[in-house]
């Protein structure tokens, strides 16, 4: 096989490992979600809808969104390991406020939220960010969500109570990231740009 006229990383991040996070896991990742809440939003961490976990650079990062304040608060917590099987370390979340939701927008065909987690430098000193992607497809059938940053797909994810999270090179050289909903046969079922079209 001849060299890549482009390099760019590839399925960088593991695949999710573990399900939805539930009882006392929920309940200790929903403190510090909800300890992350912005300034005058107020967040039930019973309502936290949380999204499959991927870990990329040695830290696991678990989406989450919750309705509250007239919109939604999205964002993340993420947590180290010393190996697989160890306590969960050295918690961070973020999380941001919206009033745009897919209640209110019924055209969309994926509700995505995104968060820049790392840097990425190419050759020629060519600089990316890599981005947490995280969605829900709001139409049928969907199996399986993709990144596609130009002609290359950069993440993939089986879809969980059609929920998805995706890692991904992003803003580089002039592309930027796509995201594709495909179905049991390949078919594809929508797609999104996380920018919107001026």
């Amino acid at each position: 096989m001849p060299p890549v006229p482009r390099q760019v990383p590839s399925f960088a991040a593991e695949s999710p490992q573990e399900p939805l996070p539930y009882g006392r896991w929920g309940e200790a990742l929903g403190e510090q979600f909800a300890g992350s809440a912005p300034d005058g939003v107020e967040i039930d961490a019973a309502d936290i809808v949380w999204f499959p976990e991927r870990t990329w650079n040695g830290r696991t990062y678990v989406p989450a969104t919750v309705a509250a304040g007239g919109g939604e608060v999205f964002g993340y917590v993420s947590y180290t390991r010393e190996h697989e099987g160890a306590q969960a370390a050295d918690f961070a979340a973020t999380s941001d406020f919206t009033e745009e939701t897919a209640s209110e927008n019924p055209d969309w065909t994926l509700d995505l939220s995104d968060e820049e987690i790392g840097q990425w430098r190419g050759t020629e000193g060519r600089r990316g960010v890599v981005t947490l992607v995280w969605g829900v497809a709001l139409v049928p059938n969907g199996v399986v969500a993709t990144t596609e940053l130009g002609p290359t797909t950069t993440d993939q994810c089986e879809l969980i109570d059609d929920r998805f999270t995706l890692v991904s090179l992003d803003a580089y050289t002039g592309d930027y990231v796509e995201v594709r909903l495909y179905g049991a046969r390949g078919d594809e079922l929508a797609r999104e740009s996380l920018y919107e079209d001026e």
